[in-house]
């Protein structure tokens, strides 16, 4: 069965805890670990070089904190690597002009990330 949000707010508050205090700390979690303790991946996920892993967490990231930008603020220091790491990413030239760009499709409410203030954790 396919709800919309207005009719399931309650159990999207539900779920969006969950989701925050269990499944995020998890995945942010494993690639935090990853960059930390790999001495080659200095820069990125495997070695010295941009791959397609990091480019996914560099999504993955930037959705996220767009659709949870008060959880993600609390958790920066939490994830500074990989936060690091999506810098690295955004500011190469080429994928920073692809996203200053008109070919991206910004974040919105009909894409896999959505903002839904109540939601986000204060």
């Amino acid at each position: 069965m396919n709800l919309y949000y207005e009719d399931q707010k309650e159990e999207a508050r539900r779920r969006a805890a969950d989701f925050l205090e269990s499944r995020l700390p998890k995945f942010f979690g494993y690639f935090e670990h990853i960059l930390a303790r790999n001495p080659r991946s200095q820069h990125y996920l495997a070695g010295a070089r941009l791959t397609y892993a990091d480019l996914s967490l560099f999504q993955v990231n930037a959705g996220t904190s767009y659709a949870f930008p008060k959880a993600m603020a609390n958790s920066a220091r939490r994830y500074k690597r990989v936060i690091e790491l999506s810098r690295r990413v955004q500011d190469r030239p080429r994928i920073a002009a692809y996203l200053a760009s008109d070919r991206r499709i910004p974040f919105n409410t009909e894409g896999i990330f959505r903002h839904y203030p109540g939601l986000d954790a204060s």
